[in-house]
């Protein structure tokens, strides 16, 4: 291993070492009873809270995913996504995480999203619970694995080792310090990944212009290629399911006038056909922000953020976070082009390894230490999320299907134990997930937040403002979502066209609308649930 490989891995090592010293920190806490261990005791500063929610949200999706997307395809999917979670995430905050931390505590002082949704209907039986933690189990181990193979992608592409080791090594230090410490532990970890992930989107961003010679070259050289700096323009690049195919030799594929095209890796496409952004595109980008508002990530930092009178500021610290990254992001991968294309990253595998274009620039550009630092942003935002995933997914089984179906008189105890043992489970389901390698990251990430925001993110709102919404409601429209988004995906979005729309949005919808039919319907709630209902908000917490 050369000078420079081993003052990178040294840099990576000396990160992982702190992080795992925080769950050794607060193990002790999180010990003594399942509200620490969950929720931290409802002692989240503004700025805690804040940035371990976006930083536990955004994953290695926001190093790598998005750029490599943006490297890849141009500007217009990148940036309407982008647009997208900026405007869910702050609307999240706005509509959302005040009324949140009153209701959950007014509701049975509920510690994970399960339990707030069978404490705000008092459903005795526990079924709109036991539903909720079967969803949360199936899409985090999704997103475990989708994890799990940021981590193994990370470790290949900077040192050339095996891809199947080291995602296993990874997954494995996410396992240990998540099972230490609890969700203390994790939101401490998470805001020292959020700063980190930070600074290093924006040094790799200002050291790519740098690379590329100054803006105005980024600019000149992304010009020849018809369309890719524009939102409102498709560079026509063949694609079959969204993806873009090559060639054998592993050029792109273009529709050019004269047909398909092989293209050489210098990119010079004069001549390609350039066609407008349609609206469906648009419509499915921008939808990627209604999945906030059920990710049980984000809405458990709402629940444990210390006083609700902090909300305003932590929201002002998530959403300058959230837009400075995600601009960094998407920038990243179109100067990241520029670069490739004026020949300043040698040996990098443009049509194979765009989502490693983050790693790519900051191993050109940086001393060697210093890029082991901003690369473990990478290494930070995959174990920021996967701990979360496996926390809270964990949470779901233990606490709400375990100790509230079969033992409901179970100990603090023995709930943490079942916890634990469920993420042995996830632990190893997410690395079967991740043993495909060819996995795209942007992809499998937006099949699970799919999942998340259609099956939780019309019952959270209307929960919260909707007096007249009942448990039969509540319950059709969390499966109704939830089932939309499998069955979307997989029968409906194949028929093209319209019906090609991203998931999330038709999903969205039907169980928005089934949710109030069904409550029209049935029998209105009980006078002890709206009285709940109508006076939450006074609380003073």
């Amino acid at each position: 291993m050369s000078t420079d490989k081993i003052l990178v891995l040294a840099a990576m090592i000396i990160y992982v070492g702190v992080i795992i010293g925080v769950g050794f920190y607060y193990a002790k806490r999180s010990q003594s009873s399942s509200e620490e261990f969950y929720l931290g005791g409802r002692k989240l500063g503004p700025w805690v809270a804040a940035m371990s929610a976006e930083a536990s949200d955004m994953s290695g999706w926001l190093l790598m995913g998005l750029p490599g997307v943006a490297f890849l395809m141009g500007a217009q999917e990148a940036v309407w996504t982008a647009v997208g979670l900026a405007i869910g995430t702050y609307l999240n905050w706005l509509l959302v995480a005040k009324r949140l931390r009153k209701y959950s505590q007014v509701a049975g002082n509920s510690v994970t999203l399960p339990d707030f949704f069978s404490n705000r209907f008092h459903d005795e039986r526990k079924i709109l619970m036991s539903v909720a933690a079967i969803f949360i189990l199936v899409f985090f181990s999704i997103y475990v694995g989708s994890c799990f193979v940021t981590t193994g992608k990370l470790f290949n592409s900077l040192f050339g080792w095996s891809y199947l080791p080291m995602m296993i090594v990874g997954a494995l230090v996410v396992f240990a310090y998540t099972t230490l410490g609890g969700f203390l532990a994790e939101s401490v970890s998470d805001f020292i990944q959020g700063v980190l992930m930070f600074c290093a989107l924006i040094v790799v961003l200002v050291g790519g212009v740098a690379l590329a010679a100054g803006i105005e070259n980024v600019t000149s050289v992304l010009a020849t290629i018809p369309g890719f700096t524009s939102i409102m323009a498709d560079p026509s690049y063949l694609k079959v399911d969204g993806v873009v195919q090559l060639d054998a030799s592993g050029a792109f594929l273009y529709e050019s006038a004269s047909g398909i095209t092989g293209v050489a890796e210098s990119f010079a496409n004069s001549g390609d056909v350039v066609t407008n952004v349609s609206l469906l595109t648009i419509c499915s980008t921008l939808a990627w922000g209604l999945g906030y508002f059920g990710m049980p990530q984000v809405l458990l930092r709402f629940m444990a953020i210390r006083k609700s009178s902090e909300v305003k500021t932590a929201r002002r610290i998530a959403i300058i976070w959230c837009v400075i990254s995600l601009f960094a992001a998407v920038c990243i991968g179109l100067v990241g082009r520029a670069v490739f294309v004026s020949g300043s990253l040698p040996g990098f595998a443009a049509a194979t390894g765009s989502e490693t274009i983050f790693i790519a620039l900051a191993t050109a550009i940086l001393p060697a230490f210093i890029a082991g630092i901003m690369v473990s942003g990478i290494f930070a935002a995959t174990m920021s999320s996967a701990d979360s995933y496996m926390l809270i997914a964990s949470s779901a089984i233990a606490k709400n299907f375990f100790g509230g179906l079969f033992k409901k008189d179970a100990s603090d105890k023995l709930i943490m134990m079942v916890a634990r043992v469920t993420m042995v489970v996830i632990l190893v389901f997410g690395i079967i997930v991740a043993l495909d390698e060819n996995s795209s990251i942007f992809r499998v990430v937006s099949y699970a937040w799919a999942g998340f925001g259609a099956t939780f993110g019309p019952l959270v709102i209307l929960s919260l403002f909707w007096r007249r919404l009942n448990f039969a409601g509540a319950l059709a429209g969390m499966v109704s979502g939830g089932a939309m988004v499998f069955i979307w995906h997989e029968l409906i979005a194949k028929l093209g066209g319209w019906f090609a729309i991203y998931e999330l949005l038709p999903a969205f919808v039907i169980g928005l609308v089934v949710m109030v039919v069904v409550s029209l319907l049935t029998k209105p709630p009980s006078e002890a649930i709206t009285r709940e209902f109508d006076t939450y908000m006074e609380l003073d917490v």
